[in-house]
């Protein structure tokens, strides 16, 4: 009877313990990273990367567990990782990738999965238009549209009449040729020339040459990260003499370092993070992006800020933003929860972060408006806010 009665006793405090250690690993989120870390794309990951060390690890009383894999600019390895993380780790919440083409690849594994997904990357054909696969999509990067608007007003102030445009031949210069080549034909500006070149290409010469023969007035490269040098500095080689403007895409250091006094001069839209210092303390941006740059600059060291380690920064922000609610709903782990984080993270209104204010709706899984960009000129190696962007 003793040991009955000992035997029931054990297996009752055995159940106990396994129902507390599974509800501790039920309660816990987790969030997992697809980062392009190395590859072409690797100095816009590198500190994507580095952010997410410096993301809060409990939300409302929750653990949080982030699980970093690297993709290495690669959209079959993001896809791979992405299938990973949910099969695997069964993450509520996915994020990734850096690049356009492996988060566009990674976005049909989270719709198929119900598991939301918020891109570092900027193209608005992650997310627009809002259907059954795209409601689960969302991104913190400002859209590829709402950037070339603010080139294409630019352009047109300082009297440009034509234009030449040399992309990525992959998703990222597709989408930005599509809605540039929209904006210049309302404003009248005329596309002389259309090419396209490799994130990995080591030579663009035979491209610049009929850019240059085409003597427009002024030249967009649409590239993101150290790749987008290329172009620039072959230009310059090649003698040419009109305004160069960049995308976002290049808004860091190492475009910097490696594009050296060819870039001097360069237009390009940027976040306001970028300048967050020269914003006046009346933009309702700047405490944020300064909170950000003070954050990492704190770990990385002084100058080390980039753009891009705020597009995961942001992201972070849209967990902290969603998560309290969501876990009203359902328990971490669960499909009650993914779908309730989803439907927190479109919810959210008037959350500051470090790119711009987000206000999330159902037709719109960005939530910027004209408060999340600047123009910005490279002068002496160095960003100059030139104005906010129109």
């Amino acid at each position: 009877m003793k040991k009955a009665w000992l035997g029931t006793t054990l297996s009752a405090v055995m159940t106990v313990a396994l129902a507390t250690a599974y509800s501790s690993a039920i309660a816990q989120i987790k969030v997992g990273v697809s980062v392009s870390a190395t590859g072409p794309a690797a100095s816009l990951g590198i500190p994507e990367k580095n952010t997410f060390a410096l993301l809060p690890k409990e939300i409302a009383g929750q653990k949080v567990q982030y699980i970093v894999l690297d993709d290495a600019t690669d959209s079959t390895t993001a896809v791979k990782n992405a299938r990973k993380l949910i099969s695997e780790e069964k993450v509520d919440l996915l994020i990734g990738s850096t690049a356009v083409p492996g988060s566009l690849a990674m976005s049909d594994v989270a719709a198929e999965s119900g598991t939301p997904m918020i891109s570092m990357a900027a193209s608005a054909s992650l997310i627009e238009p809002v259907d059954a696969k795209r409601r689960w999509i969302f991104k913190t990067p400002q859209n590829d549209s709402h950037m070339a608007t603010a080139i294409i007003a630019h352009m047109a102030d300082a009297g440009i009449k034509s234009v030449a445009f040399i992309g990525f031949s992959d998703a990222y210069g597709e989408g930005w040729y599509r809605e540039f080549s929209k904006l210049a034909e309302l404003r009248k500006i005329k596309i002389v020339a259309n090419e396209r070149f490799a994130r990995n290409d080591t030579s663009v010469t035979g491209q610049v040459l009929k850019m240059v023969s085409a003597n427009p007035d002024a030249i967009l490269i649409a590239g993101a990260g150290t790749p987008a040098a290329l172009p620039q500095k072959t230009l310059k080689e090649r003698g040419y003499k009109g305004k160069i403007y960049q995308t976002h895409g290049v808004a860091n250091n190492d475009f910097l370092r490696v594009c050296g006094k060819d870039c001097e001069g360069t237009f390009l839209p940027a976040g306001p993070l970028l300048v967050a210092e020269q914003l006046p303390d009346s933009n309702p941006v700047k405490k944020s992006a300064m909170a950000y740059r003070s954050a990492y600059e704190k770990a990385y060291g002084v100058g080390s800020i980039s753009t891009f380690g705020g597009h995961a920064w942001d992201a972070g922000m849209l967990l902290g933003a969603a998560a309290p609610s969501a876990l009203k709903k359902g328990h971490p782990g669960t499909p009650e929860f993914r779908a309730a984080l989803r439907d927190a993270i479109e919810a959210i209104k008037n959350l500051p972060v470090s790119q711009g204010i987000v206000n999330m709706s159902p037709t719109d899984h960005v939530g910027f408006d004209q408060r999340s960009r600047v123009m910005v000129e490279i002068v002496n190696g160095k960003w100059k806010l030139i104005g906010a962007a129109q």
